[in-house]
C-alpha cells in the first residue's frame, strides 16, 4: 500500500512538471487541517472538481444517527468530489471516546458528551465542540405477534428489570418475553433508559445484546416474543411500534413535547473543525438537509421543536 501511494505521488509530480513545461499555471487550493485530528488529510493529492475542498473525514459513533450521516455524506461528496467521508457505527460511547482521543474527526452521539465522559474523562468532554444536527425519537418495538399495542412506563420498567417475563402479564400472548438490548455504551440505550424508564437497568441473564440498531431490528423481527427499542428512522413493518402510556411515538407528538423519549443528535469535534469538516457540518444545517434528508429519514429538525432539553434532562417550553 505504501509503494502504491508513492507511485501515485510520483505520477502526480511528473504531471505537475509537464504542465509547468507547457506554460500552464493551475493553482491547487488544499484545505488545511487546523483541528489536529489524526484522521484528517493534510496533503490531498488531487483537487475537487466540485469545489476547492479536499481531504478525508472519518466519523464514528451513534448507529441511530448513522443512516442520516451516511446519506448526507453521499450528497456532500457528490458536490465536493475531492472529499472522502467514511461513517462508522459502534455506539455513542465509542464515537465520543474516539473523537476525544483524536482518532476520528467527528464523534456521533445521541447523548451529551458530559453524560458519557465523566470523572477522569471530564476534561476531555470540555474540549469537544457540540454540533446539534437533529432530534431523534426512540420507540419501544416488539415482534409483530407479541399481542400488545401500548405499554405504560411501569410495564416497560417491569419488563426490562425482569419482573415481567411473559407477554400475557401485560395483556399480550402467552409467550416468553425476549429482550434485545443495546450495550451500555449505546446512546440509544441511554436515551431509552433516561426518558422511557427513568432508570438504568442491568443486563439480565438470557437477554441478547447487539451493537447496532440495524441488527436489533432484524433480531426483533425474527425472534418470537422479542422486545427492544429503535430510533424512528429504523421503523418498518418488520417490527411492531408500541405507544408509550398511550401516546404514539410520532414526529408531531415529539415536536409538541407530548412524547418524551427523544434526544438531540450530536456531531462532536475535538476543538473547532478543520475546513472540510466545517463545510460538511455547515451543509448539514442547510435547508436542503434539514427540511429534506432529516425529515425523509424520520428525524426531526431541532428548529421545529416546541420544547428543549438540557444536559440534565430538564425540558423547557420554547
Amino acid at each position: 500500500m505504501q509503494f502504491r501511494k508513492s507511485w501515485v505521488m510520483a505520477l502526480a509530480l511528473t504531471g505537475v512538471v509537464a504542465l509547468s513545461a507547457c506554460g500552464n499555471n493551475g493553482g491547487n487550493n488544499a484545505a488545511t487541517n487546523n483541528g489536529g485530528n489524526a484522521a484528517a488529510t493534510t496533503a490531498p493529492t488531487e483537487a475537487s472538481s466540485g469545489s476547492d475542498l479536499t481531504g478525508s473525514i472519518l466519523a464514528s459513533g451513534s448507529t441511530a444517527l448513522q443512516p442520516l450521516v451516511e446519506q448526507v455524506a453521499e450528497k456532500f461528496m457528490e458536490k465536493n468530489s475531492g472529499v472522502d467521508i467514511q461513517v462508522q457505527g459502534g455506539g455513542s460511547g465509542t464515537g465520543l471516546t474516539q473523537v476525544a482521543e483524536k482518532q476520528v474527526d467527528i464523534g456521533n452521539s445521541d447523548v451529551f458528551a458530559e453524560e458519557k465522559l465523566k470523572d477522569a474523562d471530564a476534561d476531555k468532554a470540555k474540549a469537544l465542540v457540540d454540533h446539534q444536527v437533529a432530534v431523534v425519537a426512540i420507540a419501544a418495538v416488539t415482534h409483530p405477534d407479541a399481542g400488545v399495542d401500548t405499554l405504560t412506563k411501569q410495564q416497560l420498567i417491569d419488563i426490562f428489570t425482569g419482573k415481567v417475563t411473559n407477554w400475557k402479564e401485560v395483556g399480550g400472548k402467552d409467550q416468553k418475553i425476549q429482550i434485545i438490548n443495546r450495550p451500555s455504551s449505546s446512546g440509544t440505550r441511554a436515551t431509552f433508559e433516561n426518558f422511557a424508564l427513568g432508570t438504568k437497568t442491568e443486563d439480565l441473564q438470557g437477554s441478547i445484546q447487539e451493537d447496532s440498531s440495524g441488527t436489533v431490528k432484524k433480531m426483533i423481527g425474527e425472534t418470537p416474543g422479542a422486545i427492544g427499542y429503535l430510533a424512528l428512522s429504523y421503523l418498518d413493518s418488520s417490527v411492531k411500534t408500541l405507544k408509550y402510556d398511550g401516546v404514539e411515538p410520532s414526529v408531531d407528538n415529539v415536536i409538541a413535547g407530548k412524547y418524551p423519549v427523544w434526544a438531540y443528535e450530536h456531531m462532536y469535534t475535538n476543538g473547532e473543525p478543520n475546513a472540510q469538516v466545517k463545510a460538511f457540518l455547515d451543509y448539514f444545517m442547510t435547508d436542503e438537509v434539514q427540511t429534506g434528508d432529516v425529515v425523509d429519514l424520520g428525524y426531526i429538525a431541532a428548529s421545529q421543536m416546541q420544547v428543549s432539553r438540557d444536559v440534565a434532562g430538564k425540558v423547557t417550553t420554547k
